[in-house]
């Protein structure tokens, strides 16, 4: 009896130290293979210039990106400092995923929890996701002008529709029978909403503002494309404008490290907002 109360802890401590040994491995393994596909493609195009198979004229060359880079951050770019036009880009992105994200979420929950605002109100929320967004874009530009709010509005309707339909079908896809439970315990639609439909909801919504910081940033840069006093989307289209390749590829990945920032924050988040899900990172 003895024997088995001591033994039965080592050998779970020991499944378990050899299951962290093995996900640490598989992590470092996907480590080295990432750098080894960077630095693949990264040298095989400096190589390809280098040998005359690829155009740096249309394709750019990456030594000319990383001196581009040097050049922009001691020197500045042709439309001012560059640490200005990413904030421009960074501050109407983040005002449009704020505003975007908070009214998707409200119209989501309002008409996921009212049969009657969802039947009158789908319609219209159809028809105007059908609306392209350059259009309105353009829209906005003649209405709000080239400043930063053109840029936002834009932004926040590239975003709308993404965070809605995920809190609209995550308050669809809540227990049903949590619901039930709820009303007979005396809940008010209010406490049943924001204890059980908005919980079950919040991972529907939280993978929904994954992808929507990326379309506040598409819709800020196609903003700024359209037309802008500033912005790293000007930029880009100065750089095209001159012909310049590697600013456009400067440009490029500036905007990716911004974005990839971006998914840290949010997936620090997420992580500290859903505590209580089971931690699969370990399996047997």
């Amino acid at each position: 009896m003895t024997e088995t109360t001591v033994t039965a802890p080592l050998v779970t401590d020991g499944r378990i130290e050899t299951a962290v040994q093995r996900m640490r491995r598989h992590q470092r393994l996907v480590l080295a293979l990432r750098l080894a596909v960077l630095v693949f493609l990264i040298g095989g195009w400096e190589f390809g210039v280098r040998l005359g198979v690829i155009d740096p004229f249309f394709f750019g060359q990456p030594s000319g990106i990383v001196t581009k880079l040097i050049d922009w951050t001691e020197n500045g770019t042709s439309i001012g400092p560059l640490w200005k036009q990413i904030w421009v880009t960074i501050y109407e992105a983040g005002a449009g995923f704020l505003i975007g994200s908070a009214m998707g979420i409200l119209c989501g929950i309002a008409l996921g929890r009212n049969q009657l605002l969802s039947d009158v109100f789908s319609i219209y929320i159809k028809v105007a996701n059908s609306i392209p967004r350059v259009v309105l874009g353009s829209i906005f530009i003649v209405a709000l002008g080239l400043g930063a709010a053109s840029k936002i509005a834009l932004a926040v309707v590239m975003v709308f529709f993404v965070v809605f339909a995920n809190a609209f079908q995550g308050v669809r896809e809540a227990d049903k029978n949590l619901i039930a439970n709820a009303r007979i315990l005396g809940a008010s639609n209010w406490q049943m909403t924001r204890a059980v439909v908005l919980p079950s909801a919040l991972s529907w919504i939280l993978a929904s503002l994954h992808v929507s910081f990326g379309f506040a940033l598409v819709g800020a840069i196609v903003g700024e494309f359209l037309g802008a006093r500033e912005g790293m989307g000007l930029l880009i289209a100065t750089a095209q404008g001159s012909f310049d390749s590697n600013g456009v590829f400067a440009a490029m990945i500036v905007i990716a490290i911004v974005a990839l920032l971006a998914e840290w924050i949010l997936t620090m988040i997420e992580n500290r907002l859903l505590t209580w899900r089971p931690d699969t990172t370990v399996n047997e």
